[in-house]
């Protein structure tokens, strides 16, 4: 009787031990797909704020063109921007990050030469909201960070990182915009 329980006993063991390592697997595979859709979602937000942050340089060209003369090619540089933050990977947004801070440098410079455009009510509107949406992009990329930061160290531990190779997952790539953290935009007037 003793026998017959125990040769019940080591094999319902295993698959006990079978089932609970599997059920564990799909919690760390789910896990994943989690953090990778919730990445996705967040570079979705990012591009729609920097979009968004094109558009209002876009209209602030708009109104600074009334005071001074900008070159065509700055105007282009706005539309290629905005076309490229659709589709952008975290690589490409850093780079249309760099862009459209070194363009707002450049538009803020010129109304600094012009006190009548500081005080207009449109420029100062413009400006606020371009603050606003900064200070979105900047929740955003944090977030996205954190994301990636989970994620990566998933991929770098046992037994998640076996899991993530298995399925053919790749490290995901910060977001740095280096040039914000060095100079960021001067918005005040």
């Amino acid at each position: 009787m003793f026998e017959d329980i125990l040769g019940w006993l080591v094999p319902g063991i295993t698959i006990l031990v079978i089932v609970i390592l599997i059920f564990r697997a799909i919690g760390i595979y789910n896990r994943f797909y989690s953090l990778k859709n919730s990445s996705e979602a967040t570079l979705g937000q990012i591009r729609v704020a920097m979009k968004k942050r094109l558009d209002m340089i876009d209209q602030l060209l708009g109104a600074v063109k009334s005071y001074a003369k900008f070159e065509k090619e700055t105007f282009e540089k706005v539309t290629a921007m905005r076309a490229a933050v659709a589709t952008a990977g975290p690589g490409d947004l850093n780079k249309v990050e760099a862009e459209s801070r070194s363009l707002l440098g450049r538009l803020f410079a010129v109304a600094e030469n012009y006190p009548n455009l500081k005080t207009s009510a449109t420029v100062t509107s413009l400006m606020d909201s371009i603050k606003s949406i900064e200070e979105e992009i900047a929740r955003q990329r944090y977030t996205y960070n954190n994301i990636s930061q989970e994620f990566n160290i998933m991929m770098d531990t046992i037994p998640s990182k076996f899991i993530g190779q298995l399925t053919g997952l790749l490290k995901l790539e910060y977001l740095q915009f280096e040039e914000a953290i060095a100079t960021p935009p001067k918005i005040d007037f």
